[in-house]
């Protein structure tokens, strides 16, 4: 049953990078950055407590593909440059059943905190207890290029994608 839900998740992280090769070879702009943000996804450094739930919140939704696209590009950090990888998983059905839990935030600075998360399929966990890195980008807690391009880079055999090099 292991072998099945790694399976799963291999093929669900092979769906988010379907859209690599659309967008592998775009730069980074200074206009990349979303600037808007919604009142649930905005936080005051300071308060470690509340940018703990809005880490947790934003993180989540991130992940669910029930969140309009354009929210996930607008809750990843430079999620500009990620779009179409984004928009092309949108369209899967294994993607549709994935989402994510987080299960503890630690705040280790005014705009970085690590994230520890599942991935879920179907409600089940495929990839449980990983590390990830939320950022405080514009405002808003985002999930961290580095959280989002390890997954990529799992489902390129290990190979780091030219968008997450380009990326930053």
């Amino acid at each position: 049953m292991k072998a099945h839900r790694t399976l799963q998740l291999l093929v669900l992280v092979g769906v988010l990078g379907v859209g690599i090769a659309a967008c592998g070879s775009s730069k980074p702009s200074a206009s990349a950055t979303p600037s808007t943000s919604a009142p649930a996804t905005s936080a005051s450094p300071a308060a470690s407590g509340s940018a703990a739930a809005l880490i947790t919140h934003n993180w989540e939704k991130f992940f669910n593909a029930k969140t309009p696209v354009s929210q996930r590009v607008a809750l990843l950090q430079n999620g500009q440059v990620f779009a179409a990888v984004i928009r092309a998983q949108a369209g899967s059905s294994l993607a549709s059943s994935a989402t994510a839990k987080v299960s503890k935030v630690t705040v280790t600075s005014p705009t970085q905190a690590k994230v520890t998360y599942s991935i879920l399929i179907g409600g089940s966990p495929a990839l449980s207890n990983q590390s990830g890195v939320a950022v405080l980008q514009a405002g808003t807690w985002k999930v961290g290029l580095a959280s989002f391009c390890g997954l990529l880079t799992l489902e390129n055999s290990g190979k780091t994608p030219s968008v997450c090099k380009s990326a930053g």
